[in-house]
């Protein structure tokens, strides 16, 4: 089956994943903005790490027939931060109107903060002026109390509803966000988060109407298969062949085609503008 996997840290990751993901099904992909494991200590990092999201890293996918998008934010993990925060968000408005940028995100919360509350507010009126989806991030910690608040900032906003993902759900907020007609996202880990068997409860329960599954494989212990290993598992739990396909591919298309920006053909991204390569030597 083909998968779409809709967040994912390529950044973080190897070109081994890449060849695993390709030839597991994965054929499109969408990369958040995210932290790099420890604070940045400029604004001038970004500028290079947006830049990277939306050249280099979609010609590194394309060399495995893989699409690449990215969504763009200033994370909540480096909301709080006073220093550069200004300066990041004076940043967004040029990348978010770049092609390949199918979204505005991750945004939301990590600690929730004032300041958190104040830049997913930001990000949510980007998103209304851009015409983009959004992609939140919800807390680690105190998850229920954040994806309410979450909830709350966008019906604030004014975004439609349809055109928000909360992500990192679990058994406790999936019901709270579907019912509210958002997008619940579920990030599928080893450890932490949800694993594939808490989520063929989760989809037997709730069935996959505006459910999105995702590996969030990022610097940390994680798995960039997760996606196919849970419609293998659902598929092993007698869940029909067309609902696990709507869950891994139909929905997030659905989804982020919503940008106007989706291109499913990785040929298109095969070659860099800069000339650079990570061909070396002769073949």
């Amino acid at each position: 089956m083909r998968i779409f996997e809709p967040h994912i840290h390529m950044t973080s990751r190897t070109t081994d994943d890449y060849e695993a993901m390709a030839a597991a099904g994965v054929q499109a992909l969408v990369e958040p903005a995210f932290w790099l494991g420890q604070p940045r200590s400029s604004a001038g990092s970004f500028v290079d790490y947006f830049n990277a999201l939306v050249g280099w890293e979609r010609y590194r996918a394309a060399q495995f027939g893989i699409a690449h998008h990215c969504t763009i934010a200033l994370n909540p993990k480096e909301a709080n931060d006073p220093y550069f925060r200004a300066d990041v968000m004076a940043l967004l408005p040029r990348y978010l109107a770049k092609d390949g940028v199918v979204g505005v995100g991750e945004t939301g919360y990590d600690s929730i903060t004032p300041a958190e509350d104040e830049l997913l507010a930001e990000h949510l009126a980007l998103a209304i002026e851009f015409d983009l989806p959004v992609l939140v991030h919800t807390p680690h910690r105190d998850k229920l109390a954040g994806t309410r608040r979450t909830l709350d900032v966008v019906r604030e906003s004014g975004l439609a509803p349809e055109r928000v993902l909360i992500d990192h759900n679990n058994e406790l907020t999936a019901k709270l966000v579907l019912d509210q007609g958002v997008w619940a996202g579920f990030s599928i880990y080893p450890d932490t988060k949800v694993d594939e068997r808490r989520m063929v409860l989760i989809a037997q329960e709730l069935g996959t109407e505006k459910v999105i599954v995702n590996s969030a494989a990022d610097w940390g212990r994680s798995d960039p298969l997760k996606v196919a290993k849970t419609a293998e598992a659902m598929l092993a739990a007698q869940i029909p062949q067309p609902e696990v396909e709507k869950l891994i591919w139909d929905n997030p298309v659905t989804f982020f085609a919503q940008s106007g920006r989706l291109e499913l053909d990785a040929t298109k991204n095969s070659e860099l503008s800069q000339g650079n390569s990570i061909l070396r030597g002769e073949r």
